[in-house]
């Protein structure tokens, strides 16, 4: 996933004051359907995308709650016939704030129209597959973006083969900790990079000896993941038992050569432990909100063998919110386990 920079802490007093008047959230209609509802073989599979405004006004959302030739985001949900889902192997990015060429602008009923082709970011096997449209990565009170029906694929002769471009893997090492880096890191770079590594490494570490050490709900907890439940504390310090064991005993392969000034960086899920640093992360503090190691918490935890988290909500206030609306989410969402390995400010 993605990060992206620029994220400030706000008022939250006066959030939680307005919240419960804040006026409902806009709604625009998805339709998605499929040229080609049945394919055999390894053929791409292209689902075309129609979102309507059928609001009375004029709607803004964020680009990276739409589709696009390439999918920068698990803006799918698929489901195979036997209800498991299909995995999802494209990238998962860390944002920066906003800025205002970050909104595209919906007019009352206009339509936008979009094809993907998500045979090569979602591993599809043979049979029936559920697929519907999701709205995620907002950070505040956009539109929700949803398909209210799904469509159907009926796939079969597929292969089981890598979904994602061989040059993107990482192999899974099990030797002592170390750091290798491509994309033509400088030796500053590289000191930078050593150093976020031993900050995320604390990081992890805390949070898991945090979470070790309660059995109720507590204040940084509640803030971050929302309702208290022994289930799903045991999952997060899951989570960062894995972060704890990737940093310290595999090998981190880090890529310097994005230069997106409104990332802060992205992995693929499946392609352990290749984390890609973009500009953003660059400007990030070593430590503390939206930081350097926060960064490097958020992406590890996306990795399906260490979390395999989503990006729900980017930034503290829509985190803080999501652990509200939905611990189920808080406690998949990266940002979440950011926030509460950074725990500025503090809580205890």
């Amino acid at each position: 996933m993605f990060r992206f920079a620029g994220w400030t802490v706000p008022a939250l007093a006066f959030v939680a004051a307005v919240g419960a008047q804040a006026a409902p959230l806009d709604k625009l209609d998805v339709q998605l359907t499929l040229a080609t509802p049945v394919v055999q073989g390894d053929a791409d599979v292209a689902v075309d995308v129609a979102i309507t405004n059928t609001s009375g006004h004029a709607v803004k959302v964020l680009k990276w709650q739409l589709p696009s030739s390439g999918l920068q985001g698990q803006l799918f949900r698929i489901t195979k016939e036997d209800g498991s889902p299909a995995r999802y192997v494209g990238p998962l990015i860390k944002r920066a704030k906003p800025q205002p060429a970050d909104y595209v602008t919906i007019e009352a009923g206009a339509t936008l129209n979009y094809q993907v082709e998500l045979a090569g970011t979602y591993e599809l096997g043979n049979g029936r597959h559920t697929i519907e449209y999701l709205s995620r990565g907002r950070i505040g009170r956009e539109a929700v973006i949803a398909s209210a029906m799904p469509t159907y694929l009926w796939t079969s002769g597929r292969t089981a083969k890598a979904a994602r471009n061989a040059l993107e893997e990482a192999a899974i090492h099990t030797q002592a900790a170390t750091i290798t880096y491509t994309g033509s890191c400088t030796t500053s770079e590289k000191s930078t990079l050593s150093t976020a590594v031993s900050n995320a490494t604390t990081y992890a570490t805390e949070s898991y000896n945090y979470l070790a050490g309660i059995s109720a709900s507590t204040a940084r907890y509640k803030k971050w993941f929302g309702t208290y439940s022994s289930s799903r504390k045991s999952t997060v310090k899951t989570h960062y038992a894995n972060e704890v064991t990737a940093f310290t005993t595999k090998t981190l392969t880090l890529d310097c050569s994005c230069s997106d000034t409104d990332t802060y960086a992205y992995v693929y899920p499946d392609s352990p432990y290749k984390i890609y640093l973009c500009g953003a992360f660059w400007d990030a503090p070593a430590t503390g909100t939206d930081s350097k190691a926060g960064t490097l918490v958020h992406e590890m935890s996306h990795f399906t063998v260490v979390a395999g988290t989503d990006d729900w909500a980017y930034g503290q206030t829509a985190a803080a919110s999501l652990a509200v609306s939905s611990p189920t989410k808080a406690i998949d969402n990266a940002d979440s386990h950011e926030y509460f390995s950074e725990n500025n400010p503090f809580l205890n």
